[in-house]
């Protein structure tokens, strides 16, 4: 063998005794196989089987198989983000002529690839009211394929009756997916509920961190992971085993680190119903959060991620307040060690209920920082917008 042969043909290495705790990153675009025969049947391997790079390597089968089984569910898909796991729902259920509900509160991307994409092609949508519950069955229609819930919501934080919607959807013969991201299969786990999709941005608690982007949809039924696979393979869409080693190795922290930011979470939104700057808090811990009754039978703890909504201060104000800010980062997403805080705003996002308030929705995601230093850091920017500008002197 010459030496450009033996630079590219690995030697083997003797593992005998060699066991790790972490898991490996296998990366891969290429798999081999033993004998001509074996690749000539590759397509009865099926999406269990290894095949090629981009269909999964033992990595990314790791984190399949960890997912699936905090959810109580059969197989899981994982794609590149949060954003992705919704669309490719859509995507793989409905057809032209179908129809899919949406709540108002949806993550705004989503509806946006409803009204883009899915219409233009054929597909219809509809939104409601969050809160409708069992009232749900009255908009399903023959067109409807899918019902989409997300609890608790994008920014509001309505928490969903999600059984009695899944109930209702069931009897007129749709699918309901939902988008678990803020309760994570640890806080509540859809498929044991009846849906039939439990959607995750793992790039939040799963992956801890900050530092990745991936997505999760795991299902109970084998068919349905088939026309996921199926509409991943026609995209061409996978996913990272490096992206995936960082979740694996985010989710073995993420049980400490949710059930901390929840506490603490859950702290700061009692104390925050104090404020003179604060109109109100949305937390769904809070009795006075919309749907706060499921919370409390289908949840009962929280994660860190909830709302305020300000009394009405000039922009400048705000600014000043939110830059002045030490400990909280002023940044979207949300889900890692780092504190973060995010204005939102939310009236032209709403179209069955208005959203009325004036003041700014700040949307406050808690980290793993000191809860003092935490809650320093926000009393005073709340401080700062109490405090009203002088009149000036004639």
């Amino acid at each position: 063998m010459h030496d450009l042969t033996r630079c590219v043909h690995h030697p083997a290495v003797d593992e005998e005794g060699y066991a790790s705790l972490a898991v490996p990153t296998h990366r891969a675009s290429t798999i081999v196989y033993k004998d001509a025969a074996s690749f000539a049947a590759r397509k009865y391997r099926g999406f269990d089987g290894y095949t090629y790079g981009l269909h999964g390597t033992p990595t990314t089968r790791t984190l399949e198989a960890q997912l699936t089984a905090l959810h109580g569910g059969v197989r899981t898909v994982l794609v590149p983000s949060g954003q992705a796991a919704v669309t490719i729902v859509m995507l793989s259920v409905l057809m032209p002529g179908d129809k899919v509900l949406i709540p108002d509160h949806v993550y705004p991307p989503v509806r946006s690839f409803c009204e883009d994409y899915l219409v233009p092609r054929g597909i219809a949508y509809g939104v409601y009211d969050p809160l409708i519950g069992a009232g749900i069955a009255e908009l399903i229609d023959d067109r409807t394929k899918l019902v989409w819930v997300e609890s608790p919501g994008s920014g509001t934080m309505e928490v969903q009756d999600v059984p009695a919607i899944v109930q209702a959807a069931k009897a007129k013969g749709a699918l309901v997916g939902c988008d678990n991201t803020w309760a994570t299969p640890l806080i509540f786990k859809p498929l044991a509920h009846g849906a039939d999709f439990a959607c995750e941005a793992l790039t939040k608690y799963v992956g801890g961190h900050s530092d990745l982007l991936l997505g999760s949809v795991t299902v109970s039924d084998i068919g349905l992971r088939q026309k996921m696979k199926e509409t991943l393979r026609a995209f061409g869409v996978g996913v990272s085993p490096d992206e995936c080693q960082l979740a694996l190795r985010g989710i073995e922290t993420m049980g400490l680190r949710v059930a901390h930011m929840g506490k603490v979470s859950e702290d700061f939104a009692r104390r925050l119903t104090h404020s003179p700057a604060v109109e109100q808090v949305l937390h769904p811990a809070l009795p006075s959060c919309p749907g706060h009754e499921f919370w409390k039978r289908d949840m009962g703890r929280s994660s860190g991620v909830f709302s305020i909504v300000l009394k009405p201060v000039a922009d400048a104000t705000l600014e000043a307040a939110l830059t002045a800010l030490k400990v909280f980062a002023i940044g979207a997403s949300w889900g890692g060690t780092r504190s973060l805080i995010a204005p939102m705003a939310m009236k032209g996002d709403r179209t069955v209920n208005p959203w009325t308030p004036d003041g700014t929705v700040l949307r406050i995601s808690i980290g793993l920082e000191d809860a003092d230093d935490l809650w320093n850091d926000l009393d005073a920017l709340l401080v700062a917008l109490e405090q009203k500008p002088t009149a000036k002197v004639a």
